[in-house]
């Protein structure tokens, strides 16, 4: 239960549900055993005759007391009454007083569901904005080794398990419980020996019921760690529709996702046989229960003597019966509760994975803001290790202000990596990165990305309105702003042809465009932002040679004055760059302008223009 405990927490203050709900739950149980106990006259009433002392008994009013005596006494008072004037009148008074009862048993349950639906809104709600927040703070390198539909799955069916189970804990404590003891303060007071031969009986069923639960949690994972490796194959398919055609691929994806989905299957089909064993078994345990109470209870009438105080009447039996009936309700929901419980286990333990994982890069809590770069970028002894392979090997070089350094090498030397510190995506494992002299884990984040702008290879750009794209995080930004930073991006022109011109959607990741506009728009929001470091990665990749042509004099523009560090592949997007760091295995190898580098014999750098016929 500690995990429930833990998620639980997501409701606090629990006052503001948790008490009106147990006090709702309280009365609606109160009433509920109430409708039940007015069985017991109604039933003497239709079937028993009144004895000479019964009439002498209640043929006055009772003297009021405040116990259960005096209501009982006035209860039949009232019935003799009306009974003493018309039978019919004194039957309609007893139905109208178990309406009544029955009326405000339902309602006060209606008013304690109320307070439940609203706990477990209110848990989804906090649970999975506490994951989507930790998402948002976790370091890059997490997203590298977990799969982006194993953690839709934590978001959403693991998510949607635990409010379930978390409804069933709040009514497995603080509901059932309660229902069940004032049931049987209801069964003592018909009848202590017959409530006493049940209280023997009930364990031996909830016995073979704890033992079904406990077997539940091993289907819920397989299930759910199944469901998000669907998750994965459904998004990656989606994504790379036009691969999987090309490579005649589709049914190898085909029997991919079918041999998972039988997997998902199969542990959902052996989680849920032995789901329904519990009820099954409560089921058939609670008719043996009363079947059991009728041979003991009918023994018990027949036994008896009319000289006995104890005579249990015909009339008591039946309520009894019926209260009896009502125990088995809360009693087989607090067993679902529990096969649910030991099912949500799993989910919850999954989410808490997520909610515990560390955030590696955080603010110090003496972090000030950085309010502006003056002078000069710093990396000094830069190393990084990932998952113990070393990345970064001693890398050192500064940008000073205005300056635009350029960081080649072959895929999978590093160069991302070492953009990747600038914003602190990553901290360096040792050395510094250094910003007008001050190590940047000195500065707050947000203030440090906010003097930034990047454009990278991989275009991101959100399923929704131009604008919103290029505006990004904005939510004050001016049509002219927007229309300006287009402009420069030379975004402008194909964007007013698009059916509603800046505010046309562009559907998932920019579907609705080209390559090359997906990148001028992306270009254009890091134009808008104005910032005074640009971190360019392969920000030219993906356009056609005029395009490339065009959106390369407007970072040409953008970059004046500006301090730039570029990550290329295309050498000729960098020759006026002021230092060119050539990389190869986490290390720098060659560093020095374009004319200095294209002279040096048997060099990378000369080597890498002589293939891509760079002059």
């Amino acid at each position: 239960m500690k995990i429930y405990f833990r998620l639980l927490a997501y409701i606090k203050p629990y006052g503001r549900f948790i008490i009106p709900f147990f006090i709702f739950t309280l009365i609606g149980a109160l009433f509920n055993v109430f409708q039940f106990a007015l069985l017991i006259p109604l039933l003497n009433f239709l079937f028993t005759k009144e004895t000479p002392e019964f009439i002498l008994q209640h043929a006055t009013a009772p003297k009021f007391s405040f116990s259960k005596d005096y209501f009982i006494d006035e209860y039949y008072y009232q019935i003799h009454h009306f009974k003493s004037i018309n039978p019919v009148y004194a039957l309609y008074l007893m139905a109208g007083i178990i309406v009544i009862a029955v009326l405000f048993t339902n309602m006060f349950s209606y008013l304690a569901d109320r307070q439940l639906i609203k706990a477990r809104t209110f848990l989804v709600k906090n649970v999975r904005e506490a994951i989507f927040s930790k998402i948002n703070h976790l370091h890059l390198g997490y997203f590298t080794k977990e799969h982006k539909g194993d953690l839709l799955s934590r978001m959403n069916s693991d998510v949607f398990e635990i409010e379930s189970v978390a409804a069933n804990s709040i009514e497995v404590i603080f509901k059932q419980p309660y229902m069940i003891i004032a049931y049987f303060i209801g069964l003592f007071l018909i009848s202590v020996k017959l409530t006493l031969f049940t209280l023997i009986i009930i364990p031996i069923s909830a016995t073979g019921i704890a033992i079904v639960t406990k077997r539940l949690k091993k289907e819920a994972q397989d299930a759910q760690a199944s469901s998000g490796r669907l998750l994965t194959i459904i998004d990656e398919t989606l994504t790379g529709m036009r691969i999987i055609r090309s490579f005649n691929a589709t049914q190898f994806i085909q029997k991919k996702f079918s041999k998972e989905n039988d997997f998902y299957r199969n542990a959902i089909l052996r989680g849920f046989a032995k789901r329904q064993l519990a009820p099954a078994f409560s089921e058939v345990s609670g008719v043996m229960v009363v079947a059991a109470i009728l041979v003991y209870g009918g023994n018990l009438i027949l036994s008896s003597n009319e000289n006995d105080a104890n005579v249990l009447s015909a009339g008591s039996f039946i309520a009894f019966l019926a209260m009896f009936s009502q125990v088995i309700r809360p009693a087989k929901g607090m067993v679902n509760a529990l096969a649910n419980i030991q099912r949500g286990q799993a989910a919850g333990e999954r989410i808490l994975q997520v909610i515990d994982t560390p955030i590696q890069v955080t603010d110090k809590a003496d972090a000030i803001d950085l309010i502006s770069f003056n002078q000069k970028i710093s990396f000094n002894d830069i190393h990084f290790s990932y998952s113990d392979k070393k990345v970064i090997d001693g890398i050192s070089f500064t940008i000073n202000k205005g300056e635009t350094i350029a960081l080649i090498g072959p895929s999978g030397v590093g160069k991302s990596t070492v953009a990747d510190f600038l914003p602190r995506f990553y901290d360096v494992t040792s050395g510094e990165v250094l910003i007008d002299g001050k190590d940047i884990r000195d500065f707050k984040m947000e203030s440090l990305r906010s003097h930034m702008s990047f454009v990278t290879q991989d275009t991101m750009l959100f399923n929704d309105s131009i604008f919103n794209n290029i505006a990004l995080g904005k939510p004050d930004a001016t049509m002219e702003d927007v229309i300006a930073a287009a402009k420069v991006a030379n975004a402008h022109d194909f964007i007013m042809e698009t059916e509603e011109g800046y505010h046309t959607n562009i559907g998932d990741r920019g579907v609705r465009l080209s390559g090359g506009q997906r990148q001028r728009l992306s270009i254009a929001r890091a134009v808008f932002k104005n910032p005074q470091i640009l971190i360019l990665d392969e920000a030219t990749s993906a356009l056609d040679t005029e395009s490339e042509r065009l959106v390369q004099e407007a970072l040409t523009n953008l970059m004046q004055g500006r301090t730039t560090l570029v990550i290329a592949h295309r050498l000729s997007t960098i020759k006026q760059a002021d230092e060119i760091i050539v990389m190869q295995e986490g290390k720098i190898v060659e560093r020095g302008k374009h004319v200095d580098l294209i002279e040096k014999e048997d060099g990378i750098y000369k080597r890498l223009t002589i293939l891509q016929k760079v002059g």
